[in-house]
């Protein structure tokens, strides 16, 4: 459905966008992220031709985005991040406006308009100007605006800025039931959305892509090793602890972090393995007098993924 090649963009001497390349086929909810600067936006404009690359190819439904504009717009949805709505106008016309600009025949205008204003929870402030509504409600409006001609695809550039957590949930419920028929592509700064919603991310720094990966794959996989959450009972002091845990086969790193009531809280590092690392480690407690009281595999989230992706550069 989209597929980018060598896509390059200079603004003068500035190097945006860098020889990237990826492709997204139908139904794929895909989130691009990066820190500011990264070039995500840059990205997501030339894709809707709203900028030109300065070297690269995009075809969007095997059409070269060159030399068909005007008939790839038809089937693109975009919500830039900061909506460009018509403060003035009340919230209806304003949909219909741009319904009758996105070319929605006039016997479907009614029925598009019903299903946005449902879909988008804007029955409340249909009748209100554009000018008195919050800024989570003006975002809303413009979602209703970028999917009123259902288009084939949507590229939202941070779709929840601004909702409150309620209407977070909601716009995401709506995106993940638009992936079921659409391609969407989106940016947000709000990781925990994107692993969320978010069947792929594409994570972008200094122009390049860092990382294309399933979100699944990329938190199970990006660490390179786990991380064993351990809570025992014992008299043994830490000397003694962490010489009998050295007898882990995939131990790295052991760090105590506190004691409560008697209980130790211990951290352990592990190599990655084939097999689930809390096995050995609760073979080898079974040998001792410890009492384990807690023992989980702390799960990296794709927020801390993200920093240690992206560590050590300079944001804009």
């Amino acid at each position: 459905m989209i597929s980018v090649k060598n896509l390059t963009k200079y603004y003068g001497d500035v190097h945006a966008i860098d020889n990237i390349s990826f492709d997204i086929e139908h139904g794929e909810i895909v989130g691009i992220l990066g820190p500011n600067g990264a070039g995500k936006s840059t990205t997501l404009r030339i894709i809707t031709s709203f900028l030109s690359q300065t070297s690269g190819s995009i075809f969007i439904d095997n059409k070269d985005i060159e030399n068909n504009q005007r008939s790839i717009k038809k089937i693109i949805g975009y919500l830039p991040e900061s909506a460009p709505l018509y403060n003035d106008m009340i919230v209806y016309d304003y949909l219909v406006y741009i319904a009758k600009i996105q070319d929605v025949e006039a016997d479907k205008i009614e029925e598009r308009l019903e299903y946005v204003i449902k879909a988008c929870s804007l029955a409340g402030v249909i009748e209100k100007s554009i000018s008195t509504l919050s800024k989570g409600f003006k975002q809303r409006v413009g979602i209703a605006g970028s999917i009123i001609h259902n288009p084939k695809i949507l590229i939202l550039d941070e779709p929840t800025n601004g909702l409150d957590p309620n209407q977070i949930v909601e716009i995401r419920e709506l995106i993940k039931s638009l992936g079921k028929e659409k391609t969407v592509l989106l940016s947000t700064h709000i990781l925990s959305e994107v692993e969320a919603t978010c069947g792929r991310v594409i994570i972008i720094n200094k122009g390049k892509i860092i990382t294309d990966s399933s979100t699944e794959d990329l938190i199970l996989n990006k660490t390179g090793g786990v991380s064993i959450l351990l809570s025992i009972k014992t008299n043994d002091n830490e000397d003694n602890i962490e010489k009998t845990l050295k007898n882990i086969s995939t131990l790295q790193t052991i760090k105590f972090r506190d004691t409560q009531n008697g209980i130790k809280n211990i951290t352990l590092f592990l190599k990655e393995s084939s097999t689930d690392p809390r096995d050995e480690v609760y073979n080898l407690i079974k040998k001792t007098d410890w009492v384990i009281y807690e023992m989980s595999k702390e799960k990296e989230d794709l927020e801390s993924i993200f920093r240690t992706l992206t560590k050590g550069d300079n944001h804009e």
